[in-house]
């Protein structure tokens, strides 16, 4: 997982060079930082991240609180086991800390069946509560979460915080969080659109100092009348009138809500440009992620990295997300809009660029990304490929949230033609209790691989026994242990030697059939086979969980010496992957 990370994703974005200071609410985050969450929740373009980084910029460094993680959170973060890698990721990217954080949590992650959120958060709760340094972890963009069970263990980590550890949350609708109880609690600090408003010095200072634009007194606090205070308001309005003679005429058609305004003024900026800037800014908008070679890739021109540059020298709603001047994002704003404008000025390239954007990330080692990109171009076939040089990786890493969007969302006579993503879609079926549809699945697996010719035979005995696994544990579930130890069995005559991970998961539940038939010494050798075969993985959480259950067997056997020996092994194993607080 750690090895597909967009990086940049964590990194803390630069502040630009001309800001407007904003030294009350900069207070007003340094006075609640000892509370458990700030929260800064405005509808979009009132600069909350610009606040954020203003307030980097201009807080105490002699302060405790000085230990900063970022992370940037998008679309595709709402499978729990990426969100909280990410989240422990840049937790372990925060300079100044000692100790080496979440190694632990991490292993946990890599387990093909990850414990609950809450398990993964208690650790991590522990770990941050041993180490000296305060930190801060902010969360840009929530609102991008739509998944409930992340929402809940966030609930559970904002309840069992430890004191040395703020979280900061940007987003632009309120998380399903109990702010009712946080408030009674004394445990936020909150800063709202109304207090993120320009006030009429501020209006001024931006105007002039960052905009470079001259008004009148009296055209200053129109454009304030007409924007109340909002930022990206202002910040196109000053664009739109950069070169104008009557200023106080297009001032005066200023009207209606935010949205309406920001219509209209996105349309002034990006009419206005020249026709190459023009159309480089509505076919890059449907990238999340911007560098030159990709804006190559999708607009067909070489002038990529040029560009962005000029659009950051122009101040037009880019933000640079590196050092380098390599990796970029638009203004979320700003690129809504702009994809409306594609939508209707374009509406017949939108595949095609999509298409593009998927082949550059193909090619970049980039494959979540461009799925999604053929998802958008509903190009399911090239996207097929793709899903299953993954689909093994995510169901490995517990990653069963992604998997299970990326299978729902392809075309049923696409999917159920896949007899390696149908064996997927069944083991999913299982997890998420439809049962009843699980057999039927299997039924037009086992239609598929008959065909003649339909698959190589290694990978038929691959897919019969993978389908053999999921029966075990259907067996499990209705509490027939004969069938339990006939289709493991199944499973290991058919599964390779280097299909590990799939002949390990079996012996969970033929280990357990054992165990309730009351054959004890089969079931030591069961689980002390899921012992060996979790090591091979070299998955240490599944490790210890396998070494525990060998231990309850020889218990049993009372092999109390050999019980003992285990267990100070694994608690040293423990130790020296930070799965142990001792």
């Amino acid at each position: 997982m750690l090895n597909s990370l967009l990086i940049t994703k964590l990194y803390i974005p630069r502040a630009r060079p001309k800001l407007v200071s904003r030294p009350r609410l900069i207070g007003h985050i340094n006075e609640g930082l000892h509370r458990e969450l700030t929260l800064i929740s405005a509808p979009a373009g009132f600069g909350k991240t610009t606040l954020v980084m203003d307030w980097l910029l201009n807080r105490d460094l002699n302060s405790p609180s000085n230990g900063i993680g970022w992370f940037s959170i998008d679309e595709t973060d709402n499978d729990p086991i990426q969100f909280y890698t990410y989240f422990c990721t840049a937790l372990n990217k925060i300079s100044g800390i000692k100790r080496n954080l979440c190694a632990g949590v991490l292993a946990l992650m890599e387990s093909p069946s990850p414990p609950p959120a809450e398990t993964i958060l208690s650790m991590l709760i522990n770990e941050v509560a041993l180490i000296d340094e305060r930190i801060i972890l902010i969360l840009d963009d929530f609102h991008l979460i739509k998944n409930q069970a992340i929402m809940n263990s966030m609930t559970y980590l904002l309840d069992n915080q430890p004191e040395n550890f703020h979280l900061m949350i940007t987003t632009r609708e309120d998380p399903f969080f109990p702010l009712p109880r946080l408030r009674a609690r004394d445990q936020i600090t909150e800063i709202r659109a109304a207090d993120l408003r320009f006030t009429t010095v501020e209006v001024n200072e931006f105007l002039i100092n960052v905009m470079e634009l001259q008004l009148s007194d009296e055209e200053s606090r129109a454009l304030e009348i007409r924007t109340e205070g909002w930022i990206t308001g202002l910040q196109l309005a000053a664009i739109s009138l950069r070169g104008q003679k009557d200023t106080r005429n297009l001032i005066d058609r200023f009207s209606g809500n935010n949205r309406l305004v920001l219509d209209y003024l996105v349309e002034e900026v990006v009419t206005h440009q020249p026709d190459e800037i023009q159309s480089f800014l509505l076919k890059t908008s449907i990238l999340n992620r911007l560098c030159g070679s990709l804006c190559n890739a999708v607009t067909e021109e070489g002038s990529g990295q040029k560009i962005l540059e000029l659009l950051e020298h122009a101040n037009l709603f880019i933000i640079p997300l590196d050092n380098e001047r390599h990796w970029y994002r638009y203004h979320h704003l700003f690129a809504d809009l702009l994809r409306q404008m594609l939508y209707r000025t374009a509406k017949d390239e939108l595949s095609s660029l999509h298409k593009k954007a998927g082949e550059w990330y193909t090619r970049n080692g980039f494959p979540d990304q461009a799925i999604e990109h053929f998802f958008k171009a509903e190009d399911y076939h090239r996207a097929v490929p793709l899903i299953e040089d993954r689909a093994d990786l995510c169901w490995t890493r517990g990653e069963h949230s992604k998997l299970q969007y990326w299978l729902e969302t392809l075309p049923g006579e696409l999917l159920f033609s896949n007899p390696n993503l149908c064996v997927f879609h069944a083991w999913e079926q299982f997890t998420n209790g439809q049962q009843d549809a699980v057999e039927a699945t299997l039924q037009v697996v086992e239609k598929l691989v008959s065909t003649p010719d339909s698959q190589r035979e290694s990978d038929r005995m691959r897919i019969q026994g993978r389908m053999a696994v999921i029966r075990a544990f259907l067996a499990f579930h209705k509490g027939d242990s004969d069938a339990i130890i006939q289709h493991a069995q199944l499973a290991l005559d058919y599964l390779p030697e280097d299909d590990i991970v799939w002949r390990n998961t079996v012996y969970v539940p033929l280990g357990d059939a054992s165990y309730m038939a009351g054959h004890v010494e089969d079931t030591a050798r069961i689980r002390l086979e899921t012992w060996e075969t979790s090591k091979a993985i070299g998955n240490i959480y599944m490790e210890l969980i396998a070494s525990m259950k060998y231990c309850v067997t020889l218990r049993q056997q009372g092999k109390f010496d050999r019980i003992k020996e285990i267990c100070q092994q694994q608690m040293i194993l423990a130790k020296e992957n930070g799965l142990s607080l001792s």
